[in-house]
């Protein structure tokens, strides 16, 4: 028997396999989450220097997704693969640099845990093939957007715009939808945030989100369609509202600090990808339409 054949006839193996999967993608988006923000910064130096006609700054080490190597913040300490494995490796060396002892953020293997997590429940859902392979790329760009957005308040275009031409690329085949719906769940995902932007900056004079918000809802339409945009908006504005009320009453968060949506938009584009069939039936059941 092939290794696909067993994926195919076997629910647990096909579960254990995407979950060590996951947690091994996990670690990557460790590195995508801190490197991509400066790799960007790192370009848009190059940039302005190119624009003004100075001579670009040669002196800092190119940086890439896979160079240089991993390194200990503090003592530089190059991470060996045996230092590298999810979560195992942060266990074994109890939270600590091998090199200088200094304390490892468990934010790391908190990220490989959840990746594998939501990896796991999407090969639950979806089962072997092509939508589970599609599900699995869309929960992982999510993630890495979800604390990109975090940190640095940023949904950057070399993820978001991938995805949304990827989730057309999918629904060619209606793996999620049809194409039509893609295609225009692609439109009204923009066109709805941006219309809400510009109102509130002409009512407030005031930007109250970033464009790649803009681009994460298209991409969420392009997958979903364009049916589940409402509910995806919905989510993300009562769990926002919900999570930046707490943080301005408990944490003093001040109200003129933004609050990144791109979070709220990524787990309701989840939600709606796993449960999305099941809340629309509740909904309907609700409103006694069905």
């Amino acid at each position: 028997m092939t290794l696909i054949e067993l994926l195919q006839t076997s629910p647990t193996t096909l579960l254990i396999s995407i979950t060590v999967l996951g947690l091994m993608v996990g670690s990557f988006l460790n590195v995508v989450i801190y490197r991509l923000p400066l790799m960007m910064e790192q370009e848009w130096r190059e940039q302005c220097a190119e624009l003004s006609g100075q001579t670009p700054d040669d002196s800092h080490t190119p940086l890439t997704l896979s160079y240089p190597r991993s390194a200990c913040p503090h003592c530089q300490y190059q991470i060996r693969a045996i230092d590298n494995i999810p979560i195992l490796s942060y266990l074994f060396l109890r939270g600590r640099c091998r090199g200088c002892q200094r304390a490892i953020s468990p934010r790391y293997p908190l990220i490989e845990a959840f990746t594998g997590l939501l990896s796991a429940v999407v090969a639950y859902h979806f089962g072997f093939g092509w939508p589970c392979i599609g599900a699995l790329l869309l929960t992982w760009a999510l993630i890495a957007l979800s604390f990109i957005d975090i940190d640095q308040q940023l949904l950057p275009d070399s993820i978001t715009l991938p995805l949304l031409w990827l989730g057309i690329v999918f629904n060619l085949f209606q793996q999620y939808t049809t194409l039509e719906e893609s295609v225009i769940g692609a439109l009204v995902g923009y066109l709805s945030l941006w219309s809400v932007f510009h109102l509130f900056k002409l009512v407030t004079g005031k930007e109250g989100m970033g464009y790649g918000d803009f681009k994460l809802l298209a991409a969420l339409g392009a997958w979903l369609g364009w049916t589940t945009i409402p509910a995806i908006i919905l989510l993300s504005s009562l769990v926002g509202a919900v999570i930046g009320l707490s943080l301005i009453v408990f944490r003093q968060h001040g109200r003129d600090i933004p609050i990144p949506f791109g979070p709220y938009l990524a787990a309701a584009g989840w939600i709606v990808l796993i449960w999305g069939e099941q809340i629309q039936s509740a909904y309907l059941n609700w409103a006694g339409l069905a």
